[in-house]
């Protein structure tokens, strides 16, 4: 049995607008509309459910939530903010709270409040601006429920799929704009951190664990030579450390936040930019199973992630960890493999705090709809019933002992 520590942090995530519904102040709501996509409409209809859902989480023993708010509910208009909306998110923190569960709170999963959108998002300055008024309200209500904080989900996912693939909305294909808007994300989270720590301050309450959710990858050279070795270390740089590095010179990180996944295998065609930060081997060389969207499962990197951020001595907490299958069985190999490399990684001295997966439901994923189902209990989209799988059995007995 490998055991891992005392008081530590066991459960799985969400993010609001892929599970609650009904989101149609969001700017993810109108793109889908006007695209003739796939629309997120009720979801899995949690933002009634909520206490049903918790209940579930709460017998499967976990003792940690993460979950988001929807800024669009919250601050439907431009400087006006929901009481009602509010109240409705201190609801659902009561409800984790009093099921024993601790609250990892994001204030912001890629969606946008569609005033916001079409005020320029976060390529506009005043974007900051914005998120400190929101964060102010948030924090103020939910300061005494609440001990870890979330400003940001993945950053960098949202910078490349929104404004240099431009797959998600705005749809830009601009590094100018990805810079711009990368730019006032760091600076929204720097600044919101000192924010909340002012606000515990100002309450009289213990300091905050306050944290971006940085999305990790693991690159892996295709070949022996040094173009594949130059992508490879330029990547890890641009895509895994950069900001962290940056967030850590500012202070404005208690813990890191890593959301882990799969394996870039890295084949740089040519000398090009271009080339060393987006080749990928398309001959499918060192093959390894895949997740039901063709992400290769890779555990080793997250213990070879884990010992490269050991050396900011924080805490981490794998904010995100988790696989879309329709192979029971290999969700729960997936899930197993990659506990190990964590004990492992606990076992040379990283500060492993916590393991949260990726999703307690299956849900909207995006702009790939509802196709891909990485929840631990599925979810019957014609009756919104929740069926526990076998893995979520399995590692309802990993919470429960804390060992496997």
């Amino acid at each position: 049995m490998l055991h891992f520590p005392q008081n530590f942090l066991w459960g799985a995530a969400t993010s609001s607008y892929q599970v609650e519904g009904g989101n149609s102040n969001s700017d993810w709501w109108h793109w889908e509309k006007k695209n003739g996509l796939v629309n997120s409409g009720p979801a899995c209809r949690q933002y009634e459910l909520f206490a049903q859902d918790f209940e579930l989480a709460r017998s499967q023993n976990h003792n940690a939530h993460r979950l988001s708010l929807e800024w669009a509910r919250l601050e439907p208009q431009e400087g006006e903010f929901s009481e009602q909306e509010l109240k409705h998110y201190i609801e659902v923190i009561d409800a984790l709270v009093s099921r024993g569960m601790e609250p990892v709170v994001t204030l912001h999963h890629f969606t946008n409040p569609l005033w916001l959108s079409d005020s320029g998002g976060w390529e506009n300055p005043a974007a900051v601006k914005y998120f400190l008024r929101y964060c102010k309200f948030v924090v103020s209500a939910l300061a005494g429920r609440v001990r870890f904080w979330i400003t940001i989900n993945e950053p960098l996912v949202y910078i490349y799929h929104s404004y240099i693939l431009g797959v998600w909305p705005p749809q830009k294909k601009s590094v100018l704009s990805a810079m711009r808007a990368e730019g006032h994300l760091v600076a929204a989270h720097i600044k919101a951190y000192r924010l909340i720590h002012k606000l515990y301050n100002d309450l009289g309450l213990d300091k905050p664990n306050v944290s971006i959710a940085k999305n990790v990858q693991a690159f892996v050279a295709c070949r022996d030579n040094f173009l594949d070795r130059l992508g490879t270390i330029l990547r890890d740089y641009w895509y895994n450390i950069r900001i962290i590095d940056k967030l850590t010179r500012h202070n404005a990180i208690d813990f890191i936040g890593l959301n882990y996944y799969s394996r870039q295998l890295v084949e740089v065609k040519n000398w090009g930019i271009a080339n060393l930060i987006m080749d990928t081997c398309s001959l499918n060389h060192h093959p390894l199973k895949k997740n039901s969207l063709g992400w290769d499962i890779y555990p080793e990197g997250l213990y070879n992630l884990l010992i490269c951020f050991k050396k900011y001595n924080l805490p981490v907490i794998i904010t995100e960890n988790g696989i879309c299958t329709d192979d029971d069985g290999l969700r729960w190999e997936y899930i197993y493999g990659h506990l190990k490399q964590l004990h492992q990684a606990i076992g040379n001295g990283v500060k492993v705090a916590g393991y949260l997966y990726w999703s307690l439901l299956d849900n909207f994923e995006w702009d790939k709809g509802f196709t891909p189902r990485f929840g631990l209990n599925e979810v019957n989209y014609d009756t919104y019933a929740r069926t526990p799988r076998d893995s979520a059995r399995k590692y309802a007995e990993v919470c429960k002992t804390g060992a496997i």
